[in-house]
């Protein structure tokens, strides 16, 4: 009797010690944008909330406040949000992703060889007509970029949130 219950205690902890820690959290895949084009992983800044999330569903936070912004996927510690109400997406100098121009950290007067004149220039951003829509740079005080943005919209119709 004590050989069978040394034996039923044996298989019960070796059962347990076969168990595998499983994650809880969503992969995601990486962010590859396409910043001449306009695009994030082949999606353009019109895309809608549901297929961001299913392409990443490791996104921080979902906003739906029509009174602010509107619509927003955010990807906080990934340093992108999607303003899908706005057709815009955001990425900050916390991006951790790829840039097919690093434009993250480049000094304002570095630019012209890429991107061309800005068609719209002031002391702390530039906005540049691109042919998918407008892309604006944020600087900080030491005139690098800090915060990107790209739209689907053209520089007159464009609505950034605050």
């Amino acid at each position: 009797m004590k050989k069978i219950s040394l034996f039923i205690a044996f298989l019960s902890l070796a059962t347990v010690s076969m168990a595998q820690l499983k994650t809880t959290t969503a992969a995601c895949p990486a962010f590859e944008v396409d910043i001449l084009d306009g695009k994030v992983n082949g999606f353009k800044a019109d895309v809608i909330a549901g297929q961001i999330k299913r392409k990443w569903p490791c996104f921080t936070s979902v906003t739906n406040d029509s009174a602010k912004c509107g619509e927003a996927v955010y990807y906080k510690d990934k340093g992108i949000t999607f303003f899908t109400s706005r057709d815009y997406v955001e990425i900050t100098e916390g991006f951790k992703g790829k840039l097919s121009v690093p434009l993250l950290g480049a000094a304002r007067g570095s630019l012209f060889k890429t991107l061309g004149n800005p068609k719209i220039k002031d002391a702390t951003w530039d906005a540049y007509q691109t042919n998918y829509g407008t892309l604006i740079l944020y600087y900080n005080k030491a005139n690098k970029v800090r915060i990107i943005q790209f739209s689907t919209y053209g520089t007159d119709l464009i609505k950034l949130c605050e």
